[in-house]
């Protein structure tokens, strides 16, 4: 019998209402008051969340943000930047000791990506797993520049961005499907030496990133990808997922941690104490 997860679908919201939802189901099953949980999610507005171990100065133009009206939220997860637009952005939380979760981190995300591989496929799209010399880190602070450990590519090219994290015995796993890219707004949120680096960067990121519209003959839209994906987590994570209505006490905690989720002290804490962190 397959295990019953929970389905939540939080529409569009903002950086920091994402990232404080995210951090809520967390605890919340940590402490064994919801099953594991698949969340579907967009970014109204647009936002760009940095890793948990990421610089911001010197790396984010946040000036240049600041100006396209895209907000900055730092993520509990690790990993490099990301522009949220026009994208599916997911979460999983399960426990570390569900039998079916590898202990190591790179074998867990071979495990909850089986999901996005199924989901492209849905799709029509043929999407492979990043082998793990594929994925050594670059220098780049852009989180499409390169594939990680098993995350999925096309023809190739990075397709879908994955972080994770484990707290309070909680595998946390989140990502970004594209289903475009806008290179422009998303190389003017990174500060690079001169405008001859940055532009050698944009054509080298031809090469190396691709979204779902990019790759289909007839384009598609956020809720048919919804469905290939919702779909493909069922099958590729052996679960059976019920949309949830959450409860009032979970969406409390939710509006008290947007808070810190909004704060300079959350966003931009290390190098307000002059501590670097790459």
């Amino acid at each position: 019998m397959r295990d019953t997860w929970w389905f939540i679908d939080s529409g569009y919201q903002t950086p920091a209402y994402n990232m404080a939802m995210d951090e809520t189901l967390l605890h919340w099953h940590s402490d064994g008051r919801i099953p594991p949980v698949l969340r579907f999610y967009g970014w109204a507005p647009a936002g760009v969340s940095i890793g948990f171990f990421q610089g911001v100065n010197g790396v984010i133009n946040v000036d240049n943000a600041a100006r396209a009206g895209i907000p900055l939220v730092r993520r509990l997860t690790g990993g490099q930047a990301v522009l949220h637009e026009h994208e599916l952005t997911y979460s999983i939380f399960v426990s570390e000791d569900d039998p079916k979760m590898p202990k190591t981190v790179k074998e867990a995300y071979l495990e909850l990506s089986k999901g996005l591989k199924e989901g492209y496929q849905r799709l029509g799209i043929s999407a492979e797993f990043a082998l793990p010399a594929d994925g050594e880190k670059g220098g780049s602070a852009n989180c499409f520049e390169k594939p990680s450990w098993y995350e999925l590519t096309i023809d190739g090219k990075k397709a879908a961005g994955s972080a994770q994290t484990r707290k309070g015995g909680v595998i946390l796993q989140h990502g970004s499907v594209p289903l475009k890219i806008n290179e422009e707004k998303l190389f003017d949120l990174f500060v690079y030496p001169n405008e001859e680096v940055k532009a050698r960067a944009k054509q080298a990121f031809k090469n190396r990133a691709i979204a779902i519209n990019d790759y289909l003959a007839e384009e598609v839209g956020i809720e048919e990808v919804k469905q290939a994906f919702y779909k493909g987590f069922e099958t590729g994570l052996g679960v059976h997922l019920l949309p949830a209505q959450l409860p009032e006490a979970l969406l409390a905690d939710v509006s008290e941690l947007v808070k810190k989720y909004e704060s300079e002290e959350w966003n931009y804490l290390r190098e307000r104490e002059g501590e670097r962190v790459r």
